[in-house]
């Protein structure tokens, strides 16, 4: 199983060009579409959803056709959306229950045994009898992974799940996006580097509706060994090197400015080689200084 995107478009009727030939392959397993604010994800993850149509393309899961057998695809299909509205004063087992029932879960026995089976998996079943307005951030980003996991979904679609969360409750997302992520393919949209980097063997950048560079993040990231600078300098002197270097960012490091700049050599005296990591292939890649080959390597 996997999903496959073949040129799709789209343009909203204020002119906006949200998808300009996005072709992408979507292994089994967790992949990382990462993307600033604005970059088409949130459409592409919609229109994958069913919940808007493309202008033109295909795309396929499996045997199906997801842009014309929509149907077939929302019953093999989990999506927790960037904001989810949640009835606060019920409880998470009620409208979990509630949910089941809606997604064809008919027999209230089975209907128990799915809920409980999904409280427990994503660590909410102490928390069952409490009101979904007493959950924190987290609670509810968990709830809303075991609502998407009804119905035994082959694609899981999660959109921006861990902005906003504290650092210990993005340590209990990922494991358990992780744990479900091994035989059926869940896509997770984020502008959150690490969060791909921590999770994801596949992945793909998109920026302005484009998909600038896909495949392996480790070899993606690898591709950029030897080509990575680094220096620190002083706040007075960046804008400078931004004038004559390929500057890929900034970072505030022990009250210091250190650059990262991207080029084939040594720019300049006194800048290092850095090791590369995903931060690097992100920010060289919407600034349009790396782009894709025909071989999937970066350039």
């Amino acid at each position: 199983m996997q999903l496959r995107i073949e040129n799709l478009f789209k343009r909203y009727p204020n002119g906006t060009q949200a998808l300009h030939d996005v072709s992408l392959e979507i292994p089994l397993g967790l992949f990382g579409l990462l993307g600033p604010n604005g970059a088409g994800k949130s459409t592409l993850m919609r229109t994958l959803a069913t919940l808007q149509e493309a202008d033109s393309g295909r795309a396929f899961l499996g045997d199906i056709d997801v842009l014309r057998q929509k149907d077939a695809v929302r019953r093999v299909l989990g999506y927790l959306p960037q904001e989810f509205g949640l009835y606060p004063k019920v409880t998470a087992e009620d409208l979990l229950a509630h949910f089941a029932l809606l997604k064809g879960i008919t027999s209230a026995r089975e209907r128990r045994e799915v809920v409980r089976a999904l409280l427990h998996q994503t660590n909410l079943y102490e928390h069952r009898h409490k009101a979904l307005g007493s959950f924190s951030g987290g609670m509810k980003q968990r709830f809303g992974i075991a609502q998407a996991l009804l119905g035994s979904p082959q694609l899981i679609i999660v959109d921006e799940p861990t902005a906003g969360l504290d650092p210990e409750e993005r340590v209990r997302f990922h494991n358990l996006l992780s744990a479900i992520g091994e035989n059926i393919i869940v896509i997770l949209s984020t502008h959150i580097v690490s969060d791909v980097s921590d999770l994801c063997r596949a992945m793909a950048i998109i920026h302005e509706g484009r998909v600038r560079v896909a495949g392996n993040p480790l070899q993606l990231v690898a591709d950029l060994e030897g080509k990575v600078w680094r220096k620190s300098v002083t706040p007075s002197e960046v804008a400078s090197y931004r004038e004559r270097l390929q500057l890929i960012s900034m970072r505030l490091f022990a009250g210091q400015t250190v650059l990262h700049v991207l080029s084939e050599q040594q720019p300049e005296a006194d800048f290092e080689r850095a090791a590369p990591d995903l931060e690097d292939l992100y920010f060289a890649t919407i600034k349009g200084f790396i782009h894709r080959s025909a071989a999937g390597r970066v350039n």
